[in-house]
């Protein structure tokens, strides 16, 4: 791959493999006797290599020629003085090293004069995570830095008087700190026409997880005096150009889920994210967590807004179309090995990967390294939160042969992931929004690996 290419900067190769070629075949044999001593074997038989290939026949163990120089010189960061605490004012920033890992963007959904998506990097993220800076964007009307002092929150509509808070107002009442992910309603749309956009990021990089804080939207209802008996619906709306305005039921909100926040991952959300309020729906798709809150309104029937009627609806194979599917169904995606990297040797890798569901808890994982004859259950990494990212993990060592690499998640309410021949039988081939199927990985004989559709 060319490595100028926008692409190649996007992806971290996966590990090198540590075990010899001599030692793959005992090692796999071995791995019944549990994990312990299947990556206990895998150093062995990568030592024993090592010490077979010349180790032995130098009697001084430091070697003084043909060594790796990183080992035998002095780097300069171990003889000289280092930069001191980063200057007042300044933020702080990844190393330069790692100036690839950033958001990519896509011509491929609706834009205005300036692009409207960015896509995390999420082949090169670690734990449930995602920090601030590579969150994915989605913009409508672009985005704005408002001045919090002059932002304002009205509640209105079936309540006793209309209420309007000033952002200090609302960062005085009780406030809740929960993880929780956002999926943008169209993640994965382009693989419903079979389009193989190269890598994760393009995939599924309209996701993200953060920690979010704010105030609980009931408690803003109460405040103004809500008819909680007769309200049924509250209409969200935004601050940006687009007014962007989406129904919420109010039986999520009665629960507590829904909130106000102002608090992204330990600061003040990011201008890109709706500072300085957004809302936030956990499990429902991103249109509706609206930015720049600016009104809340009750009433008692959806609202029918242009957001609701026209876009983020779903066209079935009889010609009708789905309105208020707002629930982001179960899912998962394998991050390493996905598209775009390469897998240096044979041997023993870890697949690792992220999967969700807007129903509530991940209960399990399945992956399959043989597109899908097999399945072996994936280890869920803590923590495990509802309608939050969840990390999965599985041993594997790699025969140097060309295999298919997929998962397949499962909620606490019993849904599978399906696949493609199962969404399809239901939804269609028309679709663009709430594909969940399961994501194929086709690892090559040279080590590279593509995305391919099974079905």
């Amino acid at each position: 791959m060319n490595q100028d290419s926008p692409i190649s900067g996007a992806l971290r190769k996966a590990p090198e493999s540590f075990l010899s070629r001599d030692g793959i075949r005992k090692v796999f044999a071995e791995a019944k006797n549990g994990r312990r001593d299947f990556i206990r074997n895998a150093f062995a038989a990568a030592a024993t290599g090592a010490a077979f290939s010349g180790a032995m026949a130098e009697s001084n163990p430091v070697p003084t020629e043909g060594g790796d120089p990183n080992i035998l010189n002095l780097p300069e960061h171990s003889k000289a003085l280092g930069q001191g605490v980063a200057p007042d004012g300044s933020y702080g920033k990844p190393s330069k090293y790692e100036s690839d890992v950033q958001r990519r963007q896509s011509p491929g959904l609706t834009q205005t004069t300036q692009a409207s998506v960015s896509f995390a990097p999420l082949q090169s993220l670690f734990g449930i995570v995602t920090p601030s800076g590579l969150h994915f964007e989605r913009h409508h009307q672009g985005w704005w830095d408002i001045d919090p002092s002059k932002h304002r929150l009205m509640i209105n509509g079936m309540v006793k008087s209309a209420k309007v808070f000033t952002l200090d107002e609302i960062m005085r009442l009780p406030a809740v700190s929960r993880f929780h992910f956002i999926e943008c309603g169209a993640n994965t749309a382009v693989e419903w026409g079979n389009v193989a956009v190269p890598t994760a990021q393009y995939t599924h990089g309209m996701i993200s997880c953060s920690e979010f804080t704010g105030v609980p939207l009931i408690t803003l209802l109460e405040l103004a005096g809500a008819d909680l008996k007769n309200g049924k619906f509250v209409l969200a709306e935004g601050a940006d150009g687009s007014s962007m305005t989406r129904t919420i039921p109010l039986s999520l909100i009665k629960s507590g889920e829904v909130f106000v926040a102002y608090g992204q991952n330990g600061e003040m959300l990011r201008p890109e994210q709706g500072y300085p309020l957004r809302l936030i729906v956990p499990g429902v798709q991103g249109v509706s967590w609206v930015k720049y809150l600016r009104r809340i309104e009750l009433g008692d029937k959806p609202y029918g807004t242009k957001d609701e009627a026209i876009h983020y609806i779903d066209l079935q194979p009889d010609g009708l179309e789905r309105q208020y599917t707002s629930i982001q169904e179960c899912k998962s995606v394998v991050t390493t090995p996905s598209g775009g990297q390469v897998l240096l040797d044979k041997g023993f890798y870890n697949i690792t990967g992220l999967a969700w569901s807007g129903r509530g808890k991940v209960k399990k994982v399945d992956v399959s390294v043989d597109g899908g004859r097999n399945w072996r259950t994936a280890r869920l990494e803590t923590p495990v939160l509802s309608k939050a990212l969840t990390r999965f993990n599985l041993d594997w060592v790699w025969d140097g042969k060309p295999t298919i690499v997929q998962s397949r998640a499962m909620d606490e309410t019993g849904f599978v992931q399906p696949t493609y021949k199962q969404l399809r039988a239901v939804r269609g081939t028309r679709s663009i929004y709430h594909n969940n199927a399961i994501q194929s990985w086709l690892v090559q004989e040279n080590g590279e690996v593509k995305n391919v559709q099974v079905a």
